[in-house]
């Protein structure tokens, strides 16, 4: 009989070694007809800065969107920062049911609310702030009913490099990490939220490896991954990523990079194998959306149909 009270590394293990579903398979219930699979195809709101989120709702409803990963970015909700943390205190609960009715009354479903704050900040008053601030956000997403967030582990570089190991590679780091990330997830427990971390090669986070070894420290249902393939790219190759996370993606962005390049561009402009990526996804992933990241307005178009033809081409058998 199974242990009842597995660690992360036991499930992980347990989870990479069962056989998942493709993606595009056949599925059908008792005497239904069978039906290909789709996977959720979503757009992350954060490109989208000139638009209401009235009018960014209307604007991807028509397109066929009816997912969203919300940054509070849009023009009437301008509250998101990136690696720090904001004054929400104006967003109340009615406030955030306007937002989210924005969205929810054109079709479109708010998978995931971004919040990026810093947890690895060496002062420790400063991560306790950015801790109360992500609070904050389980707060705004409850009142929005949505239960699940994105971040990174945030970046910060002494001024002076003192010759020693790279800061977000030291072993202190790593155990004031693990610690922070305890404290989140025990926060996110009260909230009955889950929080997704994103990996970034040139970061805390730097590989898949590393970030699975991260999530196992922390032992915590509440903490999971978001892969990002074109963070990782330049460290690791596509199956690598998925085999290292696998058990714990609950969600994909899809944009691109160039190898040796830092600067992230729309699906389609840079150089991941969209094909491999959807294949993959489908053998280790298929409950987790794609979230297209980088797009905009001018954009976005472009970029969900790259995804969309790549989806089409596997399920056909193509590639």
């Amino acid at each position: 009989m199974m242990n009842a009270h597995l660690t992360r590394r036991e499930m992980f293990a347990t989870s990479a070694a069962a056989t998942l579903p493709l993606l595009g398979m056949a599925s059908a219930g008792a005497g239904a007809e069978t039906a290909a699979v789709q996977p959720v195809v979503g757009v992350s709101t954060l490109g989208f800065h000139d638009h209401t989120n009235a009018e960014l709702a209307e604007e991807l409803a028509a397109n066929g969107v009816h997912t969203v990963q919300l940054f509070l970015m849009q023009k009437d909700s301008r509250y998101w920062v990136y690696n720090g943390r904001n004054d929400v205190s104006s967003l109340d609960a009615a406030r955030c049911r306007e937002i989210a009715d924005a969205y929810r009354s054109r079709g479109i479903n708010i998978h995931s609310i971004g919040v990026y704050t810093n947890l690895i900040h060496p002062d420790e008053q400063e991560r306790a702030e950015n801790l109360i601030y992500f609070e904050a956000m389980f707060r705004i997403g409850a009142a929005m009913d949505v239960r699940t967030f994105v971040t990174e582990s945030g970046h910060y570089e002494p001024r002076e490099h003192d010759g020693g190991m790279t800061y977000y590679l030291r072993e202190n780091v790593w155990h004031q990490m693990v610690a922070t990330g305890k404290t989140l997830a025990e926060l996110a427990a009260a909230h009955d939220a889950t929080v997704l971390l994103e990996p970034f090669h040139n970061g805390f986070l730097a590989s898949a490896k590393r970030t699975r070894l991260f999530i196992e420290a922390i032992d915590s249902p509440h903490i999971r991954a978001l892969l990002d393939p074109a963070n990782l790219i330049e460290l690791n190759d596509l199956p690598e990523m998925f085999t290292q996370l696998s058990p714990c993606i609950d969600c994909l962005h899809a944009k691109d990079r160039k190898l040796h390049v830092e600067r992230g561009v729309a699906a389609g402009m840079g150089d991941l194998n969209y094909d491999e990526f959807v294949a993959l996804a489908a053998k280790y992933t298929p409950h987790a959306p794609f979230i297209l990241e980088y797009v905009g307005a001018a954009d976005y178009k472009a970029a969900l149909e790259l995804l969309q033809d790549a989806i089409r081409r596997h399920q056909s058998g193509a590639v």
